[in-house]
């Protein structure tokens, strides 16, 4: 039986989506996401994508929000080297594996791939490859902040907040975000 999320960070579950710009080239996507929350953590794009990537961006993640329990992922190369393996079981996360051939096995991530190409990727043309880092990004980030989810009480997974700061005016704080473009995206 498959193990359920029962809080944030507890499972966490990535796999990758592809698209082309429009002259035909590849896109490949790593997409990171909390089960419990329904948030996506990050979507790194490039023209390839290997277990180095995954295992920086993990390594990102996890200094940045804290070590998850569990992982869920299929048995792509990328997610069952190795090298991959024993680094996660290094820090102490559980590998969950679907079974091959079963992708509602992943279902949070594939339900959030669906939406990432129903909502995103077959509606928009990527001319380079900077263009789409930058719409997928925005697109995460209304994704996260603002797109009510029908599972979370038609709420999003992480809302934008605004905080009072005495003396001051009212800031939009949101939660913090690396672009894979090398810019940082802070909402004043």
């Amino acid at each position: 039986m498959r193990l359920r999320p029962e809080r944030k960070d507890h499972v966490w579950a990535y796999d990758f989506v592809s698209a082309r710009t429009n002259e035909g080239l590849a896109l490949r996507m790593l997409v990171v996401v909390d089960e419990w929350t329904r948030e996506c953590l990050s979507i790194d794009v490039a023209r390839k994508l290997n277990s180095d990537d995954l295992l920086e961006r993990l390594l990102w993640l996890m200094a940045n929000r804290g070590v998850p329990e569990h992982v869920r992922s299929d048995n792509g190369p990328e997610f069952t080297a190795h090298v991959v393996r024993d680094w996660l079981a290094q820090v102490g996360v559980k590998t969950l594996f679907i079974e091959p051939g079963s992708p509602w096995e992943n279902g949070y991530v594939e339900s959030f791939n669906g939406k990432l190409r129903d909502e995103l990727l077959d509606g928009e043309i990527f001319y380079t490859l900077r263009e789409a880092k930058i719409m997928i990004e925005k697109w995460r980030r209304h994704y996260n902040e603002v797109r009510p989810h029908s599972s979370l009480g038609y709420k999003p997974p992480a809302p934008e907040t605004i905080v009072t700061r005495p003396n001051t005016a009212v800031s939009r704080m949101t939660t913090q975000s690396v672009c894979e473009v090398g810019l940082s995206y802070n909402v004043v």
